[in-house]
């Protein structure tokens, strides 16, 4: 006679084993990968862990589009830069839709720009696409804010004199400020907390995204919702973003539209004016503050980690940076104001900053995509609604496209006279339908705040300190060296140290 607990020991096995055989049955119908285990899905053989590096040794195994499995949950892996050019490219409106999981649903409510799918995220894209170019994208008017504050960053540098100094910060808030102004309407000074702890607020966002709890969240999301722990402080922290940009819209509305308007919000405030009366409208406050909150990530974050990277670089490889160096002097001088168009002149300053872009890889995979109607991916047929995850940083490593992939090489976009080259293959702003919309702001950014660091100072590490390490992310050193470069900045008569 089976006791109890024995008798749901037994069930328990049975369940188990039923649903074995059901994953074995489910995965027939999709790309070879690691076999599925009950209620983990794969996360055993990944060991828990999920990142690029991991994508790209299971790639050698299972071939360059695999399928991994959260629970039940099938996600279909595409790696190398063939892979994910084709899957993104050939229907690229097939796979358009946003995987809104657990945590980004209870984050952003499915609303915004970048965590949004279907119509919505239609609206509110093409709503800022259009907005962003009548504040000047890819015009002088916005290129004009961003050497405005290479200025600062530049003037504030300089009066460290030498000293050793944290770079993150300063960076961050120049190109911050840059989006700021273009968003709300003002910058923000070095010294206001309120920014501080949005910067803050901003890291602890990205550092969650991709981490063990935040796994564990998107699998059993009843539980871990009522459970305390860091994905509880990363909804806070998001938040934190929220409630700011709630206060600068309130301070607009109660400042009334301009006949003119004057920054995002003003536009914004306009519209939903403008489309109330349209059935299908998704202009509201609940749009506009998501939309925000995703500009401001997009914009602040991503580049000014990608420079405080090539910073480090140039005190890695002195030779690198002096080369740099010499042909701003030779091609600017000292004085001309930096310009976006330079850069066609600055072939080898132009190919060192793709090759940050490229090398620093700081995109831990890339956004998930969903699959809008049945497709065919690659050959294989995927039905309505499959998760596709497009491993974009294997496109930079890919070793079928790049002569060093492992190794900070300029080289990779130059040809043999010197003359700059772009490649194909280089793919840091995602491809298809959900690119990035701010690509030619950072594309202005990291040139411009680049050329004006390299032209006014030489980066080298604190007396004492003999190691660099690049290989790792998360291990940039806190301070550097800065010296004053003499060929750049004729009034200086001595260096700084």
């Amino acid at each position: 006679m089976l006791t109890i607990s024995q008798a749901l020991v037994a069930v328990a096995v049975f369940l188990l084993i039923t649903q074995f055989f059901k994953l074995q049955r489910a995965r027939r119908w999709f790309p070879p990968g690691p076999v599925p285990l009950p209620v983990l899905g794969t996360l055993i053989q990944l060991n828990f862990q999920f990142n690029r590096d991991l994508l790209m040794k299971l790639a050698k195994i299972h071939g360059n589009m695999f399928t991994l499995w959260f629970g039940w949950a099938p996600v279909v892996i595409l790696n190398g830069f063939q892979a994910v050019k084709d899957g993104m490219t050939t229907h690229p409106e097939d796979v358009s839709g946003r995987l809104v999981s657990p945590f980004f649903r209870a984050m952003a409510k499915g609303k915004g720009i970048m965590l949004a799918t279907g119509h919505t995220w239609k609206q509110q894209r093409r709503f800022a696409l259009r907005t962003l170019r009548n504040l000047g994208l890819g015009k002088r008017g916005l290129e004009h804010r961003v050497q405005e504050e290479a200025h600062y960053l530049v003037d504030f540098f300089a009066s460290m004199k030498g000293k050793p100094v944290d770079p993150s910060f300063p960076l961050v808030h120049s190109v911050s400020n840059v989006i700021c102004a273009v968003v709300f309407g003002h910058r923000f000074s070095r010294e206001d907390e309120t920014f501080h702890d949005l910067i803050k607020a901003t890291e602890h966002v990205f550092k969650f995204g991709g981490s063990f709890i935040h796994h564990l969240y998107e699998i059993f999301p009843w539980l871990m919702s009522r459970l305390p722990g860091p994905h509880k402080k990363a909804l806070a922290c998001y938040d934190v973003l929220s409630n700011f940009t709630r206060r600068e819209i309130q301070m607009h509305t109660e400042r009334g539209t301009p006949e003119e308007p004057q920054d995002f919000i003003d536009y914004y405030l306009d519209h939903i004016e403008k489309s109330k009366d349209e059935p299908r409208s998704t202009y509201n406050e609940d749009n506009m503050v998501y939309s925000i909150n995703d500009l401001f990530l997009g914009g602040s974050e991503t580049s000014s980690t990608t420079l405080n990277w090539g910073v480090l670089y140039m005190v890695a490889y002195p030779d690198i940076q002096e080369k740099v160096q010499k042909e701003l002097d030779a091609v600017l001088g000292p004085s001309k104001l930096i310009c976006y168009e330079d850069r066609r002149e600055l072939p080898y300053t132009n190919a060192v900053i793709h090759e940050i872009q490229r090398f620093s890889n700081i995109i831990s995979v890339g956004m998930p995509r969903v699959c809008v109607r049945n497709t065919t991916l690659l050959g294989f047929p995927l039905k309505k609604g499959t998760i596709v995850l497009p491993n974009i940083a294997s496109s930079l490593y890919d070793p079928e496209q790049w002569e060093t992939p492992r190794q900070f090489n300029p080289g990779h976009f130059l040809d043999k006279d010197g003359n700059f080259v772009a490649q194909e293959a280089f793919l840091p702003f995602s491809i298809g339908h959900r690119v990035c919309l701010g690509e030619h702001l950072a594309r202005t950014e990291l040139f411009i705040f680049f050329a004006s660091l390299l032209r006014a100072f030489t980066f080298r590490l604190p007396e004492g300190v003999t190691e660099i390490n690049t290989i790792k992310s998360g291990n940039l050193p806190r301070k550097f060296c800065l010296l004053m470069s003499l060929s750049s900045i004729a009034t200086f008569q001595s260096t700084f140290c």
